[in-house]
């Protein structure tokens, strides 16, 4: 189905445990972006074990608010999209900037009936040579399945004919998304598309917390972490950590 840009409705799903000092930012710039395209769209914030004024923050920036207890990024984006209703869904972290052109470039990619959505180009907010070689650790993994992964946009009737992500990962849910909604695009003539001249740019707060060279001193955490079943490790790097002060 082709979408008009006068019909469509567009939801954006973000997972956000304890990011009330990020959400005014993300959010700013998403209205931004979607203003410049001629859009309003419908944000949800799926709230996960927050301990902050995350939910607060979230109603009084106007955005649907959703609840998810659960160690799981999938899981958490699933209830996002469960709960929201536009015809396009994109999904990103509270952490991350939008570019401005971010909604006319899916606007203008999903007006072909040959694209079935796809990701976008990630780039940190700051650099350094242990965050560079990190990149360059997990670089051949993109390349070899020719996704990027760090916002995805998708209309709800593919991503619902996918299955959404995959609860059964407890990370790089997000890999798994792209090569699934890569392969079913194939198998329906269409595309998966990666942008690049829209992009993300997104905190460097991990590395913040453990350092830049973490992962190239942690390889077994870091393969355990790309296979995606490792919970101990997931809970460590994403859903037990707390942002140093």
């Amino acid at each position: 189905m082709v979408l008009q840009q006068s019909e469509l409705r567009c939801s954006v799903i973000i997972p956000a445990r304890n990011e009330g000092k990020n959400l005014p930012s993300c959010i700013k710039v998403l209205r931004e972006s979607a203003s410049l395209a001629g859009i309003c769209p419908e944000i949800v914030v799926v709230v996960n074990r927050c301990s902050d004024n995350t939910e607060q923050v979230a109603r009084d920036l106007g955005c649907v608010v959703v609840h998810a207890e659960e160690k799981n990024l999938a899981a958490i984006r699933n209830r996002g999209v469960q709960a929201s209703t536009g015809e396009i869904v994109v999904t990103v972290d509270a952490d991350s900037r939008v570019s401005l052109n971010m909604f006319k470039v899916i606007l203008e990619k999903l007006e072909s009936p040959h694209c079935v959505g796809g990701g976008v180009l990630i780039l940190p907010d700051r650099w350094s040579l242990g965050i560079l070689c990190t990149g360059l650790l997990i670089l051949p993994l993109a390349i070899w399945y020719q996704i990027s992964c760090g916002l995805f946009f998708v209309r709800r009737e593919d991503f619902n004919a996918i299955g959404g992500f995959n609860e059964q990962m407890s990370s790089v849910e997000d890999v798994d998304f792209a090569r699934r909604l890569k392969a079913y695009g194939r198998r329906s003539g269409r595309r998966y598309v990666n942008l690049f001249r829209a992009y993300i740019v997104t905190s460097a707060r991990k590395f913040d917390h453990f350092g830049d060279w973490y992962f190239i001193r942690h390889p077994l955490m870091l393969f355990e972490l790309l296979r995606g079943k490792n919970q101990r490790y997931s809970d460590l790097i994403w859903y037990d950590w707390k942002e140093k002060e």
